[in-house]
Formats: C-alpha cells, structure tokens, sequence
C-alpha cells in the first residue's frame, strides 16, 4: 500500500480552523451510493479539493487530510473507491481491499469524484475544485483532468501514469507532479515518458522530483522528509491559488 497504516499526513505551516467535519453518503451517476468524508474550513479561500486515496479508500490518513486541507483554507471531500463491490465505509486497516482493487474501473471513479465535486460547487457556490491524489489516486487525479468536470487543476503524487495515458488527449486542466526520486511503484523512465506525452499533446503541467525521496514520503511522521512535504505543501498551495484565480 501506499502508507503505512500509523502514517498520517504531515501539517500544513500557519493552519486555521476546521468548521465541520464528518462521514458523507454520495450518489454516482449511475446510482451507487458510496461513502466520503467531508471537511470545511474555518476561513474558506475559495478552492475545493476531490481528493483521491490510495488502494485504502477512505482511510484514516485520508480523513486527516482532509482536516488538513480544511485547515489550510480548502473544502475537502475524501471519496472511497469501494461502493460498488464493498458497500459503505470507512475502510479500517483490516479492510481486505485486494479483491475489490482489482474490480476497479477508471470511468466509475470518475463518476464518483464528479459526485464529490458537485457536493463541493453546490456547498460552496462559486468555489474552484481541484482534484488531488496519491498513488492510485495521484493516477486518476491526473485522468480526471480529462474527464470534463470542470476542474481548475489536477494534482498527484507519486501517482501510475498509465492510469492517466487514454485521457491524455482530452486533458484540458493543468496537472502538477509531485514525483518521488526513489520511487518503486513507478520508474523515473516511465515519468519521463509521461512528461513526454504531455508535451507532445502540448498539455500544461508542472513537476517536481524530489531526489532520493521514496514512495509515499508525505508522511508527518517522516522526519527526514519534513523538507520535502513542507515544500509539497507549498507547491499545492501555490499551484491551486494561481489556477483557482485563471479559472475565476
């Protein structure tokens, strides 16, 4: 998996306050009721993430940063992948996620994160949504850009190419990589050939690899990468504000 389960995902530097928080039922489009966890900020700047989890679902980590992103000022909703092959969640560290990972289909995930970002636009009239994934979920973030939901932006880190790669021609949302150096989920040969697609499509996007850095380094608890998640934050923060204000 991605994390450890006692991982949990660093602060964000100066945070505010969360004004709610809790698990949420959504409806796909095509009718499968699937569990979220949703998070408001305090002190709202006017930017939404859909945030993608790793093979988990909805897991602890994920419910903590959507605290986090609430904290830094973002509408947060965790979607969980599952609602069709394992019912409602959350998903605890004993959840056996393998058989139904394997039924996984890339469009119903993108169903279920439309459903999310709706929640998100119909909560907070006027807000940008970005989606934001990790691994698994880094890969559909990237897929999602092309998806048509009216995204302002599409981040992932250490996320699967491949998952990304038949939507690249319909890619109208810029894409930020946040990429580990040391990364045995994916190669850096395979990143680069990614990067190269996106430029042959004359696709906007943005990366960074952070050298040496393993899979899944955006861990609080990680203190040798307390540096480069500070700066993976920064790099979030920086890359939605300047999208959410292109897309206003």
């Amino acid at each position: 998996m991605c994390h450890s389960t006692d991982s949990r995902p660093p602060a964000v530097a100066d945070p505010g306050s969360v004004a709610g928080e809790g698990l949420i039922e959504l409806t796909s489009q095509d009718g499968t009721t699937f569990t979220a966890f949703h998070a408001q900020p305090g002190e709202p700047n006017g930017r939404g993430v859909v945030i993608l989890p790793d093979i988990r679902g909805v897991h602890a980590y994920y419910q903590e940063l959507a605290r986090r992103f609430a904290e830094a000022g973002f509408a947060a909703v965790v979607v969980d992948y599952y609602g069709r092959t394992a019912g409602l969640g959350p998903r605890g560290d004993d959840f056996e996620w393998q058989p139904h990972f394997q039924q996984l289909v890339p469009d119903r995930v993108a169903e279920d994160a439309r459903a999310a970002a709706d929640f998100l636009t119909a909560r907070n009239p006027g807000i940008a949504v970005f989606s934001v994934g990790f691994c698994l979920g880094g890969g559909h973030s990237w897929r999602l850009a092309g998806a048509d939901l009216g995204l302002a932006g599409s981040i992932g880190f250490y996320g699967l190419p491949g998952l990304a790669e038949d939507r690249l021609k319909d890619i109208s949302a810029p894409l930020l990589l946040l990429l580990a150096g040391n990364d045995v989920a994916t190669t850096q040969e395979d990143f680069a050939a990614f990067r190269g697609k996106l430029d042959d499509a004359d696709k906007t996007y943005e990366y960074k690899i952070y050298e040496g850095a393993p899979h899944s380094f955006f861990d609080g608890g990680a203190e040798e990468w307390k540096d480069v998640s500070a700066d993976a934050w920064q790099r979030v923060l920086d890359f939605t504000a300047r999208h959410a204000e292109a897309a206003a």
